[in-house]
């Protein structure tokens, strides 16, 4: 796994995060709930960057989707190892990233992300929507791939193989995706955004194929953008918006 610039950067975002952090089995997990009636079988996976649910802006990030009517289950990633906020200030900072990118890795959070949704199976939860940011589109674009959910949004994905991940959701998948891309991503750029289009869009895949471009923002815009900018304020909320609006169509 290689990071870029603009993956380990950014700005923390200001606010008091009103989900809790709750053990499943071994692990943890933020999980967030609406404040009134949801669907008890509906539910939404929220996959975090590098910075994992420490994060105050990926902890506001799954509120904010509870507050439009799901609960939202947002496992750690890194096991309480997650990549120091103090990055997004100070990439000067005093950490061993080499150390840190040996002992994690999309396989080695897999087990978090297999026991969550065994455990919400139990709890009755039958349906899902899953968003990826960064790092964690690949479990999404996994689970995609297995049908195991209803709807999956890539945002700034990164660490995808293309055109090998698009050729196999053509082959295995009946489940619609949204892209949430931007104008300035080395993660994602244009020309793979372009092949997006060409071998998904037009009606090539069936299940559904939608993708959003925000001009004027960068790779993490979704999670870590200044909103100080109002190209990036428009892209963080119009990418937010897209995707509640593609779960609540879909889930």
């Amino acid at each position: 796994m290689s990071l870029l610039k603009e993956c380990i950067s950014g700005v923390k975002h200001e606010g008091t995060a009103e989900g809790t952090t709750v053990k499943f089995g071994n692990w943890d997990v933020y999980v967030t709930l609406p404040k009134g009636d949801y669907p008890k079988d509906k539910a939404i996976l929220l996959f975090t960057d590098v910075f994992g649910i420490q994060l105050i802006n990926n902890k506001l990030m799954a509120d904010d989707f509870a507050r439009n009517g799901f609960q939202v289950y947002m496992p750690d990633l890194f096991n309480g190892d997650p990549y120091p906020e103090d990055y997004l200030i100070n990439p000067d900072c005093k950490f061993d990233r080499d150390g840190w990118k040996k002992k994690h890795s999309v396989g080695s959070a897999w087990p978090v992300v297999r026991d969550m949704i065994e455990n919400l199976k139990e709890r009755g939860v039958t349906a899902y929507g899953a968003v990826g940011f960064c790092f964690g589109a690949p479990f999404v674009m996994t689970l995609v791939q297995e049908n195991a959910i209803r709807a999956g949004v890539f945002t700034h994905p990164s660490a995808m193989k293309i055109p090998e991940e698009f050729e196999n959701l053509i082959a295995k998948s009946n489940v619609p995706v949204l892209f949430n891309t931007c104008e300035d991503d080395r993660a994602f750029p244009i020309e793979t955004q372009a092949i997006a289009d060409e071998m998904l869009g037009g009606g090539k895949y069936k299940p559904g194929y939608q993708r959003t471009y925000w001009k004027g923002c960068k790779h993490g815009f979704a999670v870590r953008g200044d909103m100080s900018n109002p190209d990036v304020k428009a892209g963080k909320e119009g990418a937010f918006k897209a995707t509640a609006e593609f779960f609540m169509a879909n889930v």
